[in-house]
């Protein structure tokens, strides 16, 4: 079966490394086009690997689809992608398209999954491999498998200790479900359907008057990236590694209520949070209580807006 891959980040490069791994025809790689200074991992593996790879600025060129059909697919796999791929190239190859999702669709739909899934409180998430259509996390779904989120879990420790494994070995087993012709399509449930947009700054402020859980879900939703946003005294900084404090009482909402070697201990409704590290904008990643030197936080000092 002749596999077109189509990929990003490291997620892509060990789709296209456990797949050629395991004999299958790769015939061609697409991946993002090139950022100077960056490296791209997909394009790398793929020319060690003498496979033809190509990085249009639009998937939906003709010259793109020209050189796409030119390689006679049987089957896209999309590992890590971003943008929506025309329908002529979804349905081109005699075998469809599958793609990788971190999520249990039909919830959490969208760019930002894994992020919301911790920022919402859920306990558990998954992976999905499905068939893509024209709309956005819709198609019918072939594989599902289950994780765990621990109550400590950030969107980073997620994705890269269980939603990338869970996710590579997926397309590996599809792929081969697909050869078998025991390939399921299974409707996804639009009732239970969930979307959330993408995160950003505008929808990652800190609000010191929600429950303490719910500061501490956000914080490490937006972990690492694009973190929680808070400020103090006209100075913006995004909030990183932290710890809820749940027995952290007395005080006003965003109030700190303490500073050690540890970090910033910061009241929310229902208890606090344990600020470790921040990051100033325009500045690097830095120590919580290095911070408060530097910019003149003390105790009885309120962190918003």
């Amino acid at each position: 079966m002749r596999i077109v891959l189509m990929g990003e980040t490291a997620f892509g490069e060990k789709a296209l490394e456990r797949l050629v791994g395991v004999g299958e025809e790769v015939v061609g790689v697409y991946t993002s086009p090139e950022v100077t200074g960056r490296a791209n991992p997909v394009k790398e593996l793929a020319l060690r690997l003498g496979i033809p790879t190509f990085q249009p600025e639009s998937m939906k060129a003709r010259e793109t689809f020209d050189d796409y059909v030119r390689l006679s697919p049987g089957l896209n796999v999309m590992a890590y992608v971003t943008s929506i791929l025309p329908e002529s190239i979804l349905s081109y190859p005699r075998f469809g398209s599958i793609q990788w999702h971190p999520s249990l669709l039909p919830k959490h739909k969208g760019g930002s999954s894994i992020s919301w899934a911790i920022i919402n409180g859920d306990t558990r998430t998954g992976i999905t491999i499905f068939w893509p259509d024209k709309g956005i996390d819709t198609g019918p779904i072939l594989m599902q498998k289950e994780a765990e989120i621990s109550p400590d879990d950030t969107a980073g420790s997620l994705y890269f200790d269980r939603l990338f494994p869970l996710g590579i070995e997926a397309l590996v087993e599809s792929v081969e479900l697909i050869r078998k012709g025991t390939a399921p399509r299974m409707p996804q449930d639009e009732s239970q359907a969930t979307y959330e947009p993408l995160l950003t700054e505008k929808n990652a402020v800190i609000d010191w008057c929600q429950p303490a859980a719910r500061v501490y879900n956000l914080i490490r939703g937006t972990n690492p990236r694009p973190g929680a946003t808070t400020g103090f005294s006209g100075t913006r900084f995004r909030v990183f590694d932290s710890e809820l404090l749940a027995d952290a009482v007395g005080g006003l909402p965003g109030e700190v209520a303490d500073i050690t070697e540890r970090g910033l201990v910061v009241l929310a409704a229902e208890g606090g949070v344990l600020i470790k590290e921040v990051q100033p904008a325009g500045s690097p990643k830095m120590g919580a209580t290095g911070f408060a030197a530097q910019v003149g936080l003390k105790v009885g000092h309120r962190l918003g807006g």
